[in-house]
């Protein structure tokens, strides 16, 4: 499995307790039918806004950041997988999980073959990729799926609030607005932030150095 693009990632900075809870926002329901999901994703497409329902979790110690992102990306879709058995697929240690590149093979055996792919963004492409990043992101939304990034680094969303996983860290991205310019993440670490928005430009220098899973 390749992981030489993408830098290895290190720990989150705190050990959270695990908490279950639901993203705020105008989420669509996981155990909606197909026909419903498909009259939502045209209605929001009108107006360049969709969020999809995440079954949150926080993360239950301070290494298992990627496994708890992935379980969360995965439960928009109504899918209920145990952390740890995860975390075991992933090759998770307590010095966190390696790369973007081990997170995709298990998102990929719950959705599908080559459903989810990895995608690097260099450390000085960043600018470039925004687009990218905000095509593939709107993409996987109105597909009903959720993103996976590995970040690392601080960033402020557009509530002015600043995170900072500066060893680097995972995160699901679960909706946008404006056509995804604003992103909105579903985040492991806290569960007293377990959702925000972010610019999509910010989160793509966020991620700068490391991928995304989409």
């Amino acid at each position: 499995m390749r992981t030489d693009l993408i830098r290895k990632t290190a720990l989150t900075v705190a050990g959270i307790a695990a908490t279950a809870g639901g993203i705020a926002g105008p989420a669509i329901a996981a155990q909606a039918t197909p026909a419903e999901r498909t009259a939502a994703v045209v209605a929001d497409r009108k107006s360049g806004e969709r969020e999809l329902g995440v079954r949150y979790e926080a993360q239950p110690n301070f290494y298992f950041c990627g496994p708890a992102a992935a379980r969360n990306a995965l439960s928009v879709q109504g899918k209920n997988i145990d952390v740890a058995a995860m975390a075991k697929e992933m090759g998770t240690t307590e010095a966190g999980t390696n790369s973007i590149n081990d997170i995709t093979p298990v998102l990929n055996k719950e959705t599908g073959k080559d459903v989810y792919r990895s995608t690097e963004i260099p450390a000085d492409k960043a600018g470039d990729k925004v687009d990218k990043l905000r095509a593939d992101v709107v993409r996987a939304v109105d597909d009903g799926r959720a993103v996976v990034a590995n970040i690392a680094g601080t960033a402020t969303d557009t509530d002015g609030t600043v995170h900072s996983f500066e060893g680097g860290h995972y995160i699901s991205v679960v909706g946008y607005r404006d056509g995804g310019k604003v992103v909105t993440i579903a985040d492991s670490a806290n569960p007293d932030q377990a959702s925000y928005r972010m610019d999509v430009d910010a989160l793509a220098h966020w991620i700068a150095s490391r991928g995304y899973s989409s």
